[in-house]
C-alpha cells in the first residue's frame, strides 16, 4: 500500500505516521520528504493548484514505479483515512489506516464520505449569495435545489463553473452537467485511494487536460482569496467524484481530522 501525506509546509507529526511525507510547491523540506519540484513539474502553480502540483509530478515522474493492484492513497497533514474502532487515546498513526481494510475488496476507488449540501445554513446563503438569490430565491426554501452547481457558484463566484465545464471533454460534458445540477451532496477534499496505476493515469490525463484549458480563461493574475485563489483545485474537487464513479467501482470511507494547529505549537 502506497500512502502519501501532502502538505504545503513542514509539520513534524508527518514524520511519524508510516506514510510518505510530501512537500508541495517551492518551499524547502527535509531530505526524506518527496517533493514536486523536480523533473517535469508545475510546482510554481501550487498556490492555485494546491495538491494537484504533486499529482502532476506523480503522473509525469513516478507513475510507472507503482506495483499493479496495490492501493495508492492520498491524505493531507490534517485529513486522513480513518481506522475503524480506534482507541481515542491512541497516537495518530494508530487512528489512521495503515493497511487496506477488508471492506475495500471488490472496489477500485475509495472516496471520502459525501457532504450534504442541503444542510448549508441560510445565513451563509444570504451572506454570500445575494445575486444568486435574486435570480433563484427558491433555494432558500427548497433544500433540494442546493446542488453542487449552486454550492460552487455560492462559494467561488457564479458563472466560473459554467465557463470551466464548457471546456471539458465531450465524453463527459453532458453527464457532468447533469451531475452538477442534480446531486445535492459531494465528496470533498480531493482525497481518494485507487488500486490501479492505469486508472490513476487516465484520471490525470483527463483532469489536467481540462485544467490546462481552464487556465486560458482564468489565468493566474486575478486569482485571490478563498473564492478563486485555488480555483483549479476546486474545479478538480467537483470533477473527481464524478469521474471515478463513472469509470470505476467506488465506495466511501470516513476521514479523520487531525487538529495540527493544536499539536504543532
Amino acid at each position: 500500500m502506497y500512502k502519501f501525506c501532502l502538505s504545503h509546509k513542514y509539520y513534524n507529526h508527518m514524520d511519524n505516521l508510516n506514510y510518505q511525507p510530501v512537500g508541495q510547491g517551492q518551499n524547502i523540506f527535509p531530505k526524506h520528504w518527496m517533493t514536486d519540484n523536480t523533473g517535469d513539474n508545475i510546482c510554481e502553480k501550487n498556490k492555485y493548484y494546491d495538491m494537484y502540483t504533486f499529482h502532476y509530478w506523480l503522473w509525469k515522474n513516478y507513475l510507472d514505479k507503482f506495483e499493479k493492484e496495490k492501493w495508492i492513497c492520498f491524505s493531507t497533514y490534517r485529513r486522513f483515512w480513518e481506522k475503524m474502532n480506534f482507541d481515542n487515546d491512541a497516537e495518530l498513526k494508530d487512528k489512521i489506516i495503515q493497511t487496506p481494510p477488508n471492506e475495500w475488496k471488490n472496489f477500485e476507488t475509495i472516496l471520502t464520505e459525501p457532504t450534504d449540501l442541503r444542510s448549508i445554513k441560510i445565513s451563509k446563503i444570504w451572506k454570500k449569495g445575494k445575486k444568486i438569490l435574486i435570480k433563484n430565491p427558491s433555494v432558500l426554501f427548497n433544500r433540494n435545489k442546493r446542488n453542487i452547481k449552486f454550492h460552487f457558484d455560492l462559494m467561488h463566484y457564479e458563472g466560473n463553473l459554467d465557463k470551466a465545464v464548457d471546456l471539458i471533454d465531450s465524453k463527459d460534458k453532458n453527464e457532468f452537467i447533469d451531475y452538477l445540477n442534480n446531486e445535492t451532496s459531494v465528496n470533498f477534499w480531493n482525497l481518494f485511494c485507487c488500486n490501479s496505476p492505469l486508472l490513476l493515469g487516465r484520471w490525470y490525463e483527463d483532469v489536467f487536460t481540462w485544467l490546462f484549458k481552464c487556465e486560458k480563461i482564468f489565468g493566474f493574475k486575478n486569482l485571490s482569496g478563498y473564492e478563486t485563489g485555488r480555483i483549479y483545485a476546486y474545479l478538480a474537487e467537483r470533477y473527481l467524484p464524478f469521474w471515478f464513479k463513472k469509470y470505476s467501482t467506488t465506495r466511501t470511507w470516513p476521514i479523520y481530522f487531525y487538529d495540527h494547529e493544536k499539536f504543532n505549537k
